[in-house]
């Protein structure tokens, strides 16, 4: 089934430090999308090995909530990320993805693919985008494998990168060109995390500036961000009713590919559009319905 039609929802990405495998069993049951524990920036050089050994052990774990369970490794370019990525394909029970860092060409996107068959053949590709070089090539990467699934905008490393400030104003182009490179191919594209937890206004106007760029989603550091964060990525009530409206339309043209609603023609893409509001919609109720349960 075409993946715009039933999508996994990626609004939220909480990220937990890999030596903290406490941390992320709490964060395996938060209200989170998408859990991702990190082996490169949360753990310093003298800890990699002891932080791979504690956290690869998690995903064998059970996952009653059922979010996405992602390890992020280390560059390819480092010993410790190639020690993960041997780990990785040693385990019985691998993550759902790996996020790749500092990648700079679809080259390491598909070397990583190479790496990582067998029982890890499963696994789906996250790429952060934070280098100046990706940016550049940031279509070749996104359409490298077809077990891409997300890019993350980098915004600390990418606008040190481009010597420039970490304002919106500054990095609106960057932003624009990742969202475009994931919509070309079908990926979602995840927003930096928000690190100053105790400014909510600033958070909201993140979250909002990256919805209306096209951005599916937004990575925290703490689990109060979620809520907010759904906020802007999950469907008004108005938008799924103009989302039903359109799939009916099209449902009464047959199979001609065009559709008019309220005197406007509709193509193809606003029907795929119109299906993954409606899928991301129905995510949305089934969790609110377990929370009730819960």
């Amino acid at each position: 089934m075409d993946k715009a039609v039933q999508p996994i929802p990626r609004r939220s990405m909480l990220f937990v430090p890999g030596l903290r495998p406490d941390r992320a069993k709490k964060a395996f049951a938060s209200q989170a999308d998408v859990v991702c524990v990190d082996l490169e920036d949360a753990v310093a050089i003298d800890h990699k090995d002891d932080a791979r050994s504690l956290a690869l052990p998690l995903f064998a774990e059970s996952n009653p909530n059922g979010c996405e369970r992602v390890l992020r490794i280390n560059s390819l370019d480092t010993v410790h990320g190639l020690r993960d990525v041997d780990a990785i394909a040693r385990l019985k029970h691998v993550p759902d993805a790996v996020m790749m860092t500092k990648v700079r060409s679809a080259s390491e996107v598909k070397l990583l693919e190479e790496l990582l068959q067998g029982a890890a053949a499963s696994i789906k590709f996250y790429v952060t985008l934070e280098t100046n070089r990706g940016l550049e090539d940031v279509f070749e990467i996104a359409g490298a494998s077809p077990r891409m699934a997300c890019l993350l905008f980098g915004e600390v490393d990418l606008s040190a990168d481009l010597r420039c400030k970490r304002t919106s104003k500054a990095l609106l182009y960057a932003r624009s060109r990742m969202a475009h490179a994931a919509a070309t191919f079908e990926l979602d594209a995840m927003d930096v995390p928000h690190i100053h937890l105790e400014d909510v206004d600033s958070l909201r106007t993140a979250a909002a500036h990256a919805a209306e760029l096209g951005f599916t989603g937004k990575a925290c550091i703490h689990p109060t961000q979620i809520p907010i964060v759904h906020e802007y990525f999950t469907p008004s009530a108005e938008e799924v009713a103009n989302a039903e409206l359109a799939v009916e339309a099209f449902r009464q043209s047959g199979e001609t590919g065009l559709a008019v609603l309220n005197g406007l023609m509709l193509q193809k893409p606003v029907l795929r559009s119109s299906q993954r509001i409606l899928a991301l919609a129905r995510q949305n109720n089934a969790g609110r319905r377990e929370e009730v349960q819960a």
